[in-house]
């Protein structure tokens, strides 16, 4: 076969799988492992000139091939995303069909960027595009085989967690109902300080002691489940309340050392969710916080570093922030100048009740509110030195509409000689029903990650990437990058990168839509 020529296998789920036949990929019992140039510009500046200068490196990377055994635990397992998960998977695994007023419905994993979507895998001898499920790219764990398990503050099981929620179908959670009873949270930290005092009356399962004390029951907590389970790996998810931030205070939670110390003195700036971080850094554990507080202090992020963890966040981006990520990039690429973003919401679940409080509040409006800096940024046509949108974001709570939340923007942008132009948008959405796949892709790509290092011509082993997981940007409103890294938030950005890296590991080229061969004659 010449380089890169696909052949096709069919899987034993009778979906199509490939394999690459190139000189650049081998593949042995246990790895994927190919060889990819990867092609970059260097811009330099320097009197008023700008010299490109195209640059190559070559990058070595190895997949194990074999999928593990992996658990994903769940901080929050008992609110409406941990709940209304659980219920899916159970649903999908057994296909259980129910009614509604739209007739019989039937279990997918619409919404999850793994499970289903697709990406272009060439072209046909016809000139046709050729698509593969998402999750063909590279060996992925099915959400299906996903062990769950996690704490809650709350001590209802799942089923009348899930019957709290009121977020599925009753003829769905009729069914579900016997197995979710089984389902019970661990016991969670709880410190009052850092959620809406609203919250109180559900927080009847807690851990007593110690910050210290807490930091180590999660981590027994995590090495228990993985035993019990016979689990080769575990990822905790952190889809909880949003928490105020901590004040990032030197020699209190700016380094590994000091947040250590810290918690084993019980320092009031150590949040519920560092603990849970720290205590699954500490086990070996990924990490991926769902809420948009400032849990990777920089203590929590060097200790990642240190002991070659990985860590993702943050917040969860399902829905209007998604959609003002494609917004605003088509806008500034059309060379169109947003002046003013207003974004409004109301809902009426437990994450709008705790939103009511002003210091949570604040951490979810940083985390809506810089979504579009990078956009801005790449545009100095449009936005001189420091110039940017006013963007107001607004959250009220009402308990009314429940998880369906009620999202209205309005984009006024400058166009052409001093023109107006307002796009107004109303986006009704039920918002568990958005989220819980992103926990999906989150939990599969992160374990997806920890079987894939790579090596340069400078390096003599293989190594993990950098313990900041951006892959994960695609799911997440305020993603984090590695120190020094730019911060990309164009929503089409994101998923190429992701895609891209991925189809490196099979020795593929990025993907394109040049279409020359449609175009050369």
């Amino acid at each position: 076969m010449a380089p890169h020529e696909v052949q096709f296998e069919t899987s034993a789920n009778g979906v199509e799988s490939f394999r690459v036949e190139s000189d650049k990929v081998i593949y042995t019992e246990d790895h994927i492992e190919s060889t990819y140039v990867y092609r970059d510009s260097k811009v330099q500046k320097a009197d008023g000139k700008i010299t490109v200068v195209p640059t190559e490196k070559t990058y070595n990377f190895r997949t194990v091939r074999a999928v593990p055994r992996v658990g994903l635990m769940m901080v929050g397992w008992g609110g409406n995303n941990g709940s209304t998960l659980t219920a899916s998977i159970i649903a999908n695994r057994r296909n259980i069909q129910w009614r509604t007023k739209e007739g019989v419905q039937s279990p997918n994993y619409y919404g999850s960027v793994t499970q289903a979507s697709t990406l272009k895998l060439g072209v046909d001898e016809k000139g046709q595009d050729v698509f593969i499920p998402f999750s063909n790219i590279l060996p992925m764990v099915h959400p299906n085989d996903l062990v769950l398990g996690g704490w809650d503050i709350s001590a209802h099981n799942l089923a009348a967690s899930m019957e709290r929620a009121k977020v599925l179908e009753y003829d769905l959670q009729r069914q579900v109902k016997d197995e979710m009873e089984a389902l019970q949270p661990l016991p969670s930290i709880y410190y009052p300080d850092y959620i809406a005092a609203n919250q109180s009356d559900r927080a009847d399962n807690v851990l007593p002691g110690t910050k210290q004390d807490h930091l180590e029951k999660i981590r027994k907590d995590i090495r228990d489940f993985k035993a019990q389970h016979n689990l080769d790996k575990v990822i905790v998810l952190w889809t909880a309340n949003t928490e105020r931030f901590s004040a990032i205070i030197p020699g209190v939670n700016d380094s590994a050392d000091a947040l250590l110390k810290s918690i084993k003195e019980g320092h009031d700036e150590v949040a519920p969710s560092t603990v849970f971080a720290v205590a699954s850094i500490l086990e070996g554990t990924p990490f991926v916080n769902g809420s948009p507080q400032n849990t990777f202090v920089p203590g929590a992020i060097e200790l990642a570093e240190r002991e070659k963890v990985y860590i993702g966040g943050d917040d969860f981006k399902s829905g209007q922030t998604k959609f003002k990520s494609v917004m605003v990039d088509f806008l500034v690429s059309a060379g169109i100048k947003p002046i003013g973003i207003t974004s409004y919401n109301h809902l009426g679940n437990n994450d709008g009740k705790n939103l009511s409080a002003p210091q949570q509040f604040r951490s979810k409006e940083i985390s809506k509110s810089n979504v579009v800096d990078d956009m801005v940024a790449a545009n100095p046509i449009l936005y001189k030195k420091n110039e940017h949108p006013d963007h107001i974001v607004v959250i009220k709570y009402c308990p009314a509409v429940g998880d369906s939340k009620r999202a209205l923007d309005e984009y006024v942008s400058e166009i052409f000689m001093g023109g107006r132009n307002t796009i107004s948008t109303y986006n009704v959405c039920e918002d568990s029903l958005l989220a819980s796949p992103l926990i999906l892709d989150l939990a599969i790509i992160t374990e997806l990650m920890t079987r894939i290092e790579y090596k340069t011509e400078d390096m003599t082993e293989y190594a993990p990437f950098h313990s900041v997981l951006s892959v994960l940007s695609y799911m997440l409103k305020a993603p984090m990058v590695p120190p020094g890294t730019p911060v990309v938030n164009a929503l089409g950005k994101q998923r190429a990168a992701m895609e891209n890296i991925f189809r490196a590991c099979v020795g593929l080229p990025p993907q394109n839509d040049m279409m020359l061969e449609h175009k050369a004659f």
